[in-house]
């Protein structure tokens, strides 16, 4: 159940990053939004959404790898 529910909360960041991806390719292919009040502001808000999905998804992997210790942390050594 728990694997469920954690799987489910990788899907939404996903699916931020794909509509980030759908809102670039729709600016590039003159495809406009009339929420967005310019063609420039519908692509940044595209690249933050593609950019925070994909951060998220990144930092929830290296969270795991850490804790399962399988990036080793180097100590810093002195002398």
């Amino acid at each position: 159940m728990i694997r469920i529910v954690a799987v489910l909360l990788l899907l939404i960041p996903g699916v931020i990053s794909a509509i980030g991806i759908k809102l670039m390719r729709d600016t590039l292919f003159d495809d406009f939004h009339p929420m967005f009040l310019h063609v420039g502001v519908q692509f940044v808000v595209g690249l933050v959404l593609f950019l925070g999905g994909i951060a998220f998804i990144g930092g929830f992997i290296v969270h795991r790898d850490r804790k399962r210790e399988a990036i080793k942390r180097e100590k810093n050594k002195e002398g």
